[in-house]
């Protein structure tokens, strides 16, 4: 029992070294073992080793450096700091398949001497990581060594920047930010850092030179941040006293910026010119954001412009920049910009210029999509108009209304005609709310029986035939009492001229029915001629 209680016991221990002995590689494993032999020292610095000289790093699964650290990281929390700077240098010279992995290891090394208060072992620690090998060598080629690629690392880089900034000097740190743009391995941030730095030291035109050289190696979008740092600090820094320098900037920075950044470049462009500028200039400004922004930022846009506007030059001012907002805007930010534009027209006492936007606003606003708008211009013309007005607002109405059902009528018509059933109802179930009286009745069931002619359905139409009316077999009540009633108080004028016609139309006819012999006419004898005597053949 002793025994399998100790076999159990080992059972984990047994499972990986099966595991192992399947894939000698397996950095996790490894790891595992080392902490299935937890509180036995000695046994883990033997598996330790027997890991690192076991794996092959163009073999090895996962990350080989993370057991060389371990093992230098053992040594140092049982407080043998020299085993493990020793276990830091042999890692530092394993032949790892990436750079990042021999830059890790360098880290590490110099997070345990700041660990332990070595500040000036931790710089000389980057100061060797980033030595230039004997001879050039591209950061990408996998020919070369890690080692030989590592001085480019830029991981390494940042990490000695920092330390410089904590613990070194000004000259030393600035040395640090000037290589690593030397090297052209540097990120935004990095650039946006060496700027920060140089400014805390009070060397304000140094600071703007590195902006410029950041400028000088990024493109948009990633220069954006440095951009928008760099004109934050110089306004910051000398306001409106160089404003022609700052104009420049922000033009260069505008030339080639794009739509989603351009925002809040040209705010803080149009704010320089309301404070340090002209008046005309910030509008100028404000005139050319609103065309070059993206589509769903240009009404906040147009809100800002004409708030400016305003507080600048008055309402009145705001008039052309209302007519250009609903030019360029979409339907659904035009309206509210009309209503809006409307109201200080009101404000301002000029019922006609307000009528005639409401007007020309009406003609993209469906009755039944927008009644708010109707109801607001109807308040309008009760308030300001007369019966006149307010009949022409609602014969607009009607007729805008009669115009967006058209428009549903030939959509549907289209939709029916493309897919052959159905009806408007059906395939455009939307569009018809508020037209389900008798007439749209009458006219859907037309349609939907042309479709089923069309399909076959019915009997089909002469290609030619025209339209014809057929009078009802019944008449309304009205008409028939109509056409019995007799009006007693009529004159009768023309019936004796009618006789008398009717007379000579009659001789006519009968005269037309004898016979002509050369000039002289034959007539029958009339029977009384002859008295009692039989007439002769």
């Amino acid at each position: 029992m002793s025994r399998f209680e100790d076999l159990m016991e080992r059972r984990p221990l047994l499972l990986n070294s099966v595991l192992l002995r399947q894939n000698p590689h397996n950095v996790v494993e490894w790891q595992k073992r080392v902490t299935l032999l937890e509180g036995k020292p000695r046994e883990i610095v033997n598996t330790y080793t027997e890991a690192v000289q076991t794996v092959d790093p163009k073999q090895a699964v996962g990350k080989l450096f993370t057991l060389w650290v371990n093992f230098a990281k053992f040594y140092e929390t049982n407080k043998q700091i020299n085993d493990s700077r020793i276990i830091f240098e042999k890692a530092t010279h394993v032949a790892y398949l990436k750079v990042d992995d021999l830059a890790s290891v360098w880290c590490e090394w110099v997070e345990m001497e700041l660990r332990h208060d070595n500040y000036e072992e931790a710089l000389k620690l980057l100061q060797r990581a980033t030595a230039p090998p004997p001879r050039r060598v591209n950061y990408h080629d996998e020919a070369e060594t890690v080692q030989m690629r590592l001085h480019k690392s830029l991981k390494i880089w940042s990490l000695y920047a920092d330390l410089e900034e904590s613990f070194g000097t000004y000259k030393s740190t600035k040395a640090v930010y000037d290589r690593i743009l030397d090297l052209k391995i540097a990120t935004p941030q990095i650039i946006i850092n060496y700027g920060l730095f140089l400014k805390e030291n009070n060397y304000f035109e140094e600071a703007f030179k590195a902006y410029e050289k950041g400028i000088s190696l990024f493109k948009w979008p990633n220069v954006y941040d440095i951009w928008n740092t760099y004109l934050s600090e110089f306004l910051a820094r000398y306001g409106g006293t160089k404003l022609e320098r700052i104009r420049d900037l922000f033009e260069q920075c505008l030339e080639n910026c794009p739509e989603k950044y351009a925002k809040n470049i040209y705010l803080l462009y149009a704010k320089l010119e309301e404070e340090h500028g002209m008046a005309r200039h910030a509008m100028a400004v404000y005139d050319r954001a609103v065309a070059a922004v993206e589509k769903k930022e240009q009404f906040e846009l147009f809100n800002i412009y004409l708030r400016k506007a305003a507080e600048i030059y008055g309402v009145t001012r705001t008039r052309q920049i209302y007519e250009k907002a609903i030019e360029v805007l979409g339907e659904t930010e035009s309206r509210e910009m009309c209503v809006r534009f409307a109201e200080m027209e009101t404000k301002l006492g000029e019922i006609d210029r307000a009528r005639a936007i409401y007007g020309h606003c009406s003609q993209m606003c469906d009755p039944r999509v927008t009644p708010d708008f109707w109801q607001t211009w109807k308040d309008f013309e009760v308030k300001h108009g007369n019966e006149d007005t307010l009949r022409e607002m609602l014969r607009i109405k009607r007729s805008v209304q009669a115009t967006f059902n058209t428009q549903v009528n030939m959509m549907a018509s289209a939709m029916m005609q493309s897919s052959g059933t159905g009806t408007v109802s059906d395939l455009a179930p939307g569009l018809t709310l508020g037209l389900k009286d008798d007439m749209w009745r009458l006219e859907a069931k037309g349609m939907e029986s042309d479709v089923k002619a069309a399909d076959g359905g019915g009997a089909a139409p002469a290609k030619n035939q025209n339209i014809m009316f057929v009078r009802g077999e019944t008449q309304s009540k009205a008409v028939e009492e109509s056409e019995t009633a007799a009006n007693p108080d009529e004159i009768d004028i023309d019936s004796d001229n009618d006789d008398d016609d009717d007379a000579a139309e009659g001789d006519q006819g009968e005269q037309s029915d004898r016979p002509v012999l050369g000039n002289l006419e034959k007539m029958d004898v009339p029977d009384k001629v002859f008295g009692g005597l039989k007439k002769g053949d």
